[in-house]
């Protein structure tokens, strides 16, 4: 594990949101957003030609309003849904999630605090309020799945999620490799959770960076503490680069 990589005008920045960008909170909807977020990310934005994407399990709808104005190329839910950054909007088929909506409410009903969260093209199931049924909710939520084909369990931080297996963040990122103004660039990605593990891979075959945000094992080759130490980081970036043309 080295110390965190340089960004230069020849970069092409992805960033996972929750717990990377901003801090992880007990409720998806609880997220607190740094006052100086979107400033930070219109400049970086300006400094790379554009080059910069958010890469989340989030919805269009949580992500969009909480940056606005700025409008940034973004892989939603995981990639099923992808906003090129010219606006192009790339979105896969909506899957049926009825077995696996069914499980989930059936356990929130009998446990409270659990959180079922429908999104478009996925389902999420947070225990964050209940971690003692960590294995309970993967028990559940796994037998479900594995009833419906074409789609996989995805295990993050105090959440299962169910979505398309022909989805995720590593695909999503090469995507937007092959598209202007990522494509020739060196890309460098940064994520806190085993989500963010298929596109630390990815950067990394097209030799560039993963930065691993807080602990855990992981195949990124850098580090960082923890959201503000990373802010700080692209911050120290901004002021280090010239903007591109």
């Amino acid at each position: 594990m080295t110390s965190l990589p340089s960004l230069n005008e020849r970069s092409a920045l992805f960033l996972d949101f929750d717990g990377t960008l901003a801090d992880l909170a007990p409720r998806p909807d609880a997220v607190v957003i740094p006052h100086d977020l979107v400033m930070l990310l219109q400049a970086l934005q300006t400094r790379l030609g554009g080059a910069v994407a958010i890469v989340t399990g989030r919805t269009a709808a949580d992500i969009d309003p909480w940056l606005a104005p700025l409008r940034l190329g973004t892989a939603f839910e995981h990639g099923a849904l992808r906003r090129s950054a010219d606006g192009t909007e790339h979105v896969h088929a909506a899957p049926d999630l009825g077995p696996a909506l069914a499980a989930a409410c059936a356990l929130a009903e009998k446990y409270p605090h659990l959180l079922v969260e429908r999104k478009r093209t996925s389902l999420a199931l947070h225990y964050r309020q209940a971690l003692h049924l960590e294995a309970r909710c993967i028990e559940v939520m796994g037998a479900a799945v594995a009833q419906m084909p074409g789609l996989q369990l995805q295990r993050g931080k105090a959440v299962v999620e169910v979505k398309p297996d022909s989805v995720g963040k590593g695909r999503a990122i090469a995507a937007f490799m092959a598209e202007a103004p990522f494509a020739g660039r060196v890309p460098v990605f940064a994520g806190d959770d085993v989500t963010d593990e298929a596109g630390f891979e990815v950067v990394q075959q097209l030799g560039g960076h993963a930065i691993k945000v807080g602990d855990g094992v992981t195949a990124a080759r850098h580090r960082c503490a923890s959201p503000g130490g990373l802010r700080a980081w692209l911050a120290a970036a901004v002021r280090n680069m010239k903007a591109t043309p």
